[in-house]
């Protein structure tokens, strides 16, 4: 027999993993609603800016590495399924021969690495968590997106890694600002919902 106080800390499973579902089927169209903004092409190849990567770091420092990853691959296989939520409105196997395809399958494995960060920063960090955060996002972007993004212009486009890696420097800026954003959100979302920033179920 629990008591009341006892009572407060029992979930079932299966609303956790109810609550998990929802929370990635959410954050899966966030960043699908993120990418339709606009894009910007840049450079000879034309991959364009957009706020793909904003919506990749912020659904990882939101809901941690797992949950974040999961959402993330949600999108990228709708997508990849031929429901056109990338960039320019597009969809389907063809972007996979694109020359941005390389960013596009970097996402996943992403939001796995900015969430485990996001996760260590929130277990050790109570305050001025925003420099942590935007650092963390930062992490998934050098060690993930621009390494994997850079390899799959080389490979689609047929360039040298050297010219595909002076083409990818243009989307560090944008990148940079996007973190930064990705970061403060994420502290207004923790401020608002401390629960998020608990991940006593998920990293």
């Amino acid at each position: 027999m629990t008591t009341p106080g006892q009572h407060l800390y029992v979930q079932s499973p299966a609303r956790i993993g109810a609550r998990d579902l929802a929370l990635v089927s959410v954050f899966a169209a966030l960043i699908a609603v993120l990418t339709l903004v606009p894009a910007v092409p840049v450079g000879a190849l034309g991959v364009p800016i957009t706020l793909q990567t904003m919506g990749v770091a912020l659904t990882a420092l939101i809901l941690g590495s797992l949950r974040g990853g999961s959402a993330t691959a949600l999108y990228v296989l709708v997508g990849l399924a031929g429901v056109p939520i990338f960039a320019k409105f597009s969809g389907g196997l063809g972007a996979l021969a694109a020359p941005s395809a390389g960013y596009l399958l970097a996402f996943p494995l992403a939001a796995l690495v900015t969430g485990a960060l996001a996760t260590l920063v929130l277990r050790k960090a109570t305050r001025r968590r925003f420099p942590w955060l935007f650092l963390a996002a930062m992490g998934g972007s050098i060690l993930v997106i621009h390494p994997l993004g850079i390899l799959g212009m080389s490979l689609n486009a047929q360039i040298p890694l050297e010219k595909a890696f002076i083409l990818d420097m243009a989307y560090w800026p944008g990148d940079v600002v996007k973190n930064l954003l990705a970061a403060a959100i994420a502290v207004s979302v923790f401020k608002a919902f401390p629960a998020f920033a608990r991940r006593r179920f998920r990293a």
